[in-house]
């Protein structure tokens, strides 16, 4: 599996880590995760690591799109720390899908990206 899901209970921070290329079934393991946090939580705020990422399978694309618009106010912050400088342009793809408020973040500033994610704003 090329993701990982665990919902940080103190902090409310949902941590995914994704590596190698995603695809449908793992869209089909973490929409449930997310959904299941979403209702028992409400809007969350998600640390998105990416390593050795390669992208989506044309499928798994899909998947997406349809997950952030279904999800389009469930997420508050999204960190997304990555090694490639593509990644970046993530942070910027996602925005029309999404009323998160959005930053990339490179793999040397984890720490900065889980302070900024977790920032509540006043």
């Amino acid at each position: 599996m090329s993701v990982f899901v665990e919902l940080d209970s103190d902090s409310m921070i949902l941590n995914v880590r994704v590596s190698d290329k995603l695809t449908k079934d793992d869209y089909a393991t973490f929409a449930p995760q997310l959904e299941k946090y979403v209702e028992q939580h409400g809007p969350l705020r998600v640390l998105l690591q990416t390593d050795d990422f390669h992208g989506w399978e044309a499928s798994a694309l899909w998947e997406d799109i349809k997950f952030n618009v279904r999800h389009f106010n469930d997420i508050e912050r999204l960190a997304i720390v990555g090694e490639k400088k593509w990644e970046k342009g993530m942070a910027t793809f996602c925005k029309p899908f999404t009323t998160a408020s959005i930053r990339y973040f490179p793999p040397d500033q984890l720490e900065e990206a889980r302070n900024w994610v977790a920032e509540r704003e006043t």
